[in-house]
């Protein structure tokens, strides 16, 4: 590469976003930021940047360490940027998983009868 790349497309070739179109309305929302600036959709992305996206309820940290701007395999993803994620962000998902609780697997089907009973009155043990 000749040292840059646009963002969006970098985002998108590093498996970030799954479409170049979502990355570009990620950084114009203020989603992306590199350095701690927000950035648009057409700067440059140059090599030892470090971009943060986030994605709710998580802010993603990665260290740019080579550019591309063809969409990688994801066994390649790691040659190009490093997470660095701190450990507290990815702690907010275990936190949310956990929240889900009353979320159905998927496949088991509507709720019985007895589901609904069973639900009614563990809620109203509650009060």
């Amino acid at each position: 590469m000749d040292g840059t790349v646009r963002m969006d497309k970098f985002l998108w070739s590093v498996r970030l976003f799954k479409t170049r179109a979502l990355a570009a309305e990620a950084c114009e929302k203020g989603h992306v930021t590199v350095q701690d600036t927000a950035c648009k959709p057409s700067r440059q992305v140059r090599e030892g940047d470090v971009i943060s996206v986030r994605k709710m309820p998580v802010v993603y940290r990665y260290r740019v360490l080579g550019l591309t701007g063809n969409r990688l395999p994801a066994a390649r993803v790691p040659e190009f940027i490093a997470d660095e994620t701190p450990a507290a962000e990815l702690e907010k998902l275990d936190m949310a998983r956990m929240a889900s609780f009353g979320l159905r697997d998927r496949g088991t089907g509507r709720p019985t009868k007895k589901d609904r009973r069973e639900l009614d009155d563990f809620f109203s043990g509650m009060d």
